[in-house]
């Protein structure tokens, strides 16, 4: 089974390309073949096409590089930040840019944040469900405390000591999608 984990946040100083990494690394422990796709590096202009996603017809470039990219994946992991109880705006243009692509894929929807996430995690929820994914069972919050330790740049110094908390929550995830395989 192949999974991507998209990083939702594309700010300078942003920690998910080491939270990516971490998941990634745990769920290849587990058998998954793991990708980070990062919006960051994804040439996705807003919303500039000129139709509806679900018809399909898309006439940009960025649009069909995009649609290609999600459709060679079997699941998803949404990496996203929780930024004033929502999630980041890069991420819903990711989403709403396309529709049909997404139908049926299951997701771990993992937010992370000064509390977990949980209000990101629930509007994402609900734009999952119109486009029909299929949301895992375990969809890990990660709370950042404010004691957690960065360098100079503001990236973590210690990863592995702040998510030993979830080894758990992403074996389970793991196990997810790997009974989805069988």
């Amino acid at each position: 089974m192949k999974i991507a984990i998209i990083l939702g946040s594309t700010r300078p100083t942003r920690i998910s390309p080491q939270l990516g990494t971490w998941i990634a690394d745990a769920l290849r422990h587990h058998g998954l073949e793991v990708d980070i796709v990062d919006l960051a590096k994804v040439d996705l202009p807003f919303l500039n096409e000129p139709e509806v996603p679900s018809l399909h017809h898309y006439r940009n470039e960025s649009t069909q590089r995009w649609s290609s990219m999600v459709t060679q994946y079997d699941g998803f992991v949404l990496l996203s930040a929780q930024y004033n109880w929502g999630y980041p705006g890069v991420l819903k243009n990711a989403l709403d840019t396309l529709y049909d692509e997404w139908r049926g894929k299951p997701v771990s929807v993992v937010t992370y944040g000064g509390h977990g996430g949980f209000q990101a995690a629930l509007a994402l929820g609900l734009v999952l469900r119109g486009l029909r994914m299929r949301t895992l069972a375990t969809n890990p919050q990660i709370t950042i405390h404010d004691d957690i330790d960065r360098d100079t740049e503001g990236n973590l110094t210690d990863v592995d000591r702040m998510m030993k908390p979830y080894e758990t929550a992403f074996s389970n995830v793991a196990q997810e999608f790997l009974a989805l395989n069988s």
